[in-house]
C-alpha cells in the first residue's frame, strides 16, 4: 500500500478584502463602477457649487449715483435688466451643466451595459440606475413646470435620492409660495418638506 501524503497545501488566502473583492468583479468592472459613481457626485457637487445665494448684505440703494431723477431711473431700470439677465443666464447655465453630467452618466451606464465583460448583476445595476436617472429627469420637469406656473419666472429642481434642492428667480418668498413649493415636490417626488431645500436667487 501507498502510504497517503498527510501534508496539507497551504491555500493562500487575499491579504486584504478589497484586493479579494477586485479579484471576484474584475478590475475593469470595478473601475466602470467607480466612475458611475464619481460621476453622480460630480453632478450633485456641481449643482452645489454653483446654486448658492447672494448674500452680500448693504443697503438696497444706498450707493445710488448722484444726478436728476430721470438719471437714476435709468440707472434703476439697467440695473434691473443686468439682473434678469444675470439670473437668465444663471439658470440656463445651471440647466445646460446639469444636462451635460446626466448625458455622460448615462453614456458611462450605457457602456456598462454594452461591454461584454460585464457581468449580469453589473448590467442589471446599470440599467436600474438609467431607469432611476430618466426617472429623475422627469420629475424634475415636471416640478420645474408646476413651480413656474405658480408665478416664478424660473425654476431649477435637483433630485437627490430623498432630498431635493428647488432654485427659484425670486426677490423674496412669502410663507405660502415657500409651503407651495414643497406641496408640489412631495406631490411630483414623494420628497417630505424636511428633505427640500428652497433657494432664491
Amino acid at each position: 500500500m501507498k502510504k497517503q501524503s498527510t501534508e496539507l497545501t497551504e491555500v493562500k488566502q487575499p491579504t486584504n478584502k478589497f484586493v479579494a473583492i477586485l479579484e471576484k468583479i474584475g478590475k475593469r468592472n470595478a473601475i466602470i463602477a467607480c466612475a458611475v459613481i464619481l460621476i453622480g457626485a460630480a453632478v450633485w457637487l456641481n449643482f452645489i457649487l454653483f446654486s448658492g445665494t447672494d448674500n452680500t448684505g448693504g443697503y438696497d440703494g444706498y450707493d445710488q449715483p448722484s444726478g436728476n431723477i430721470s438719471d437714476n431711473l435709468n440707472n434703476d431700470q439697467s440695473n434691473d435688466n443686468a439682473d434678469l439677465d444675470s439670473n437668465s443666464t444663471y439658470f440656463s447655465a445651471t440647466q445646460v451643466s446639469r444636462q451635460r453630467a446626466r448625458d455622460e452618466a448615462l453614456e458611462v451606464l450605457q457602456a456598462v451595459v454594452d461591454n461584454v465583460d460585464s457581468t449580469e448583476a453589473m448590467k442589471t445595476e446599470a440599467l436600474a440606475s438609467i431607469a432611476a436617472i430618466a426617472e429623475e429627469i422627469q420629475l424634475e420637469a415636471n416640478i420645474e413646470s408646476l413651480i413656474t406656473a405658480k408665478g416664478f419666472e424660473q425654476c431649477v429642481a435637483v433630485l437627490n435620492g430623498d432630498t431635493a434642492s428647488i432654485v427659484v428667480s425670486a426677490d423674496d418668498l412669502q410663507v405660502a409660495q415657500i409651503a407651495q413649493i414643497n406641496a408640489i415636490v412631495y406631490e411630483q417626488a414623494g420628497i417630505a418638506p424636511t428633505g427640500v431645500t428652497i433657494i432664491k436667487k
